[in-house]
């Protein structure tokens, strides 16, 4: 199952981004209702390894699940 970025959680670190094996996390259209930039996880592309979860350095910014109610993609 993949993962998902909690949208309003997600400070734009972009570890993330680098460590993706499969390049599925893209940067957000705007800023979060924080005011923070954010990425989202492609949930095809996602192939469930869970590096994003072990270099986040936010704390709850990635579910292990997929969770469309708290990751905003955009369309």
């Amino acid at each position: 199952m993949p993962h998902s970025i909690v949208t309003e959680t997600c400070e734009g670190v972009a570890d993330c981004v680098d460590a993706c094996p499969v390049a599925c996390i893209h940067p957000g259209s705007s800023k979060n209702l924080r005011g923070m930039d954010w990425y989202w996880i492609d949930f095809s592309t996602c192939i469930d390894c869970g590096i994003c979860l072990q270099v986040c350095p936010v704390e709850g910014a990635i579910v292990p699940e997929e969770r469309p109610d708290l990751q905003k993609t955009p369309q």
